[in-house]
């Protein structure tokens, strides 16, 4: 039966092409735009390390100084070396990593200086991150504790170095400086760069990884967010009073969340003992999701973007439900044919149905094209995500669902109204 009907729908969209038409357009219009902010909305805030992002914590506290502390201030987003270098000792995590952002200059086969992202860090990174490595391997606990002079290079600069062979135990030169090469990266990009959104949300993975005992040692220069509220000539000395690293912990079930909320929480409690301030302190202890949410990864502008899109949509489904009501009523004099002649309400309104949902799946198949084209031009725009727009298997899928659900709500009301022609009054009328 449903053949008969679908067989049925396409002879009747072939008599009203131009109709069929605009019907079609309206609906691939308001896919189009649609699914363009929906493919942005679901790259930008998809999860970007679903395997763990309920294992991997976000450590904050605040613990300025009773000078510099104001009640429903928001807590800082970095740990002062002392307070990470404690929280490192004690290890109370499954995993845990201090890290901040630097830059450096390698030097080239030919001698040439090559700037490059770098990335201070401590052992437990590569597991933590499940950063893949093509060759070699990540450096140990205690390579951190012995300040080694290793380092993890990506592909990209392995390619550019050393020509993509495996180049562990080369040496990479930094100014003066030499790092003996222990391991490759494999494919990592990691968007948005949730572990430290403070030097760009989106971007290219970093070009070096370096034990941060090690960068520590070396002067290496560091990059992103540094708030200082005392004087002092280094801002990365043990006790300097400067917030710059950030401190990530896994933590692999909830009672070890729990745990480690009061561990903060008691560490919190022996700084005010010691004297070092009084008032409450305060700890934060956030997932990645969380903490993506926290820090708006989501540009506001793109949220607007989308609500207006889908208002859209409903705008291009009113006038679907217009034209599509126009169409049937048109049609009333052959629905009451079929009726006089036994068709029940019920099939007339499958009928009225499978035509409006071959609507919707042609609606869709222009409105796929027209998303593509909108997601060319969004990966064209001067933002610092348009690279990673893309449109997955998933979102190709969701366009031919939408399009369909669109279309076949969008008949409902037509569709209702067609199976209640009655019969008698339209033969009459013919």
């Amino acid at each position: 039966m449903l053949a008969y009907y679908f067989n049925l729908a396409l002879r009747s969209l072939k008599r009203n092409k131009v109709l069929t038409a605009l019907m079609v357009l309206t609906i691939a219009l308001g896919i189009g735009t649609s699914m363009t902010t929906l493919t942005v909305m679901h790259v930008l805030s998809g999860d970007p390390i679903p395997q763990k992002s309920a294992q991997l914590f976000r450590v904050r506290m605040n613990v300025f100084p009773d000078a510099n502390f104001k009640p429903g201030d928001k807590v800082p987003d970095n740990l002062t070396r002392r307070d990470a270098t404690a929280l490192m000792g004690d290890a109370r995590g499954d995993r845990q990593a201090m890290m901040s952002a630097g830059s450096m200059v390698v030097s080239t086969a030919q001698g040439d200086p090559l700037s490059v992202e770098a990335r201070y860090t401590s052992a437990d990174f590569f597991p933590m991150f499940d950063v893949p490595l093509r060759y070699g391997h990540g450096w140990s606990r205690a390579d951190d504790t012995a300040r080694e002079r290793v380092a993890v290079i990506s592909a990209a600069l392995n390619e550019q170095l050393f020509g993509g062979r495996d180049s562990v135990g080369k040496t990479l030169n930094v100014g003066d400086q030499s790092l003996r090469v222990i391991g490759v990266l494999g494919d990592w990009n990691m968007n948005p760069r949730f572990y430290d959104l403070s030097n760009g949300k989106f971007g290219d993975s970093e070009q070096v990884f370096v034990p941060i005992t090690t960068a520590l040692d070396l002067h290496l220069p560091t990059s992103g967010n540094t708030n200082c509220w005392g004087s002092g000539a280094d801002v990365h000395a043990m006790n300097a009073p400067c917030l710059w690293l950030q401190y990530w912990v896994e933590l692999d079930t909830p009672s070890k969340v729990a745990a480690y909320r009061q561990y903060l929480h008691n560490y919190i409690a022996q700084q005010q003992q010691a004297g070092r301030f009084t008032h409450r302190g305060q700890v934060s202890l956030q997932d990645v999701m969380q903490w993506l949410d926290a820090k708006g990864v989501v540009p506001s502008d793109v949220r607007l973007q989308m609500w207006l899109a889908l208002g859209f949509l409903g705008i291009c489904l009113l006038n679907t439900v217009g034209l599509l009501l126009a169409k049937f009523l048109r049609r009333s004099g052959e629905l009451g044919v079929r009726r006089a002649l036994g068709a029940s309400r019920k099939a007339i309104f499958m009928q009225c149905l499978v035509e409006a949902g071959i609507v919707g799946l042609a609606g869709g198949v222009v409105g796929l094209a027209l998303a593509g084209l909108g997601v060319l031009l969004v990966r064209h725009q001067p933002t610092d995500y348009a690279a990673f727009i893309h449109m997955d298997l998933g979102m190709l899928l969701t366009t031919f669902v939408l399009a369909l659900l669109s279309s076949l709500l969008a008949g409902l009301l037509p569709a209702w109204k067609a199976m209640h022609v009655a019969p008698a009054a339209a033969l009459k009328s013919n």
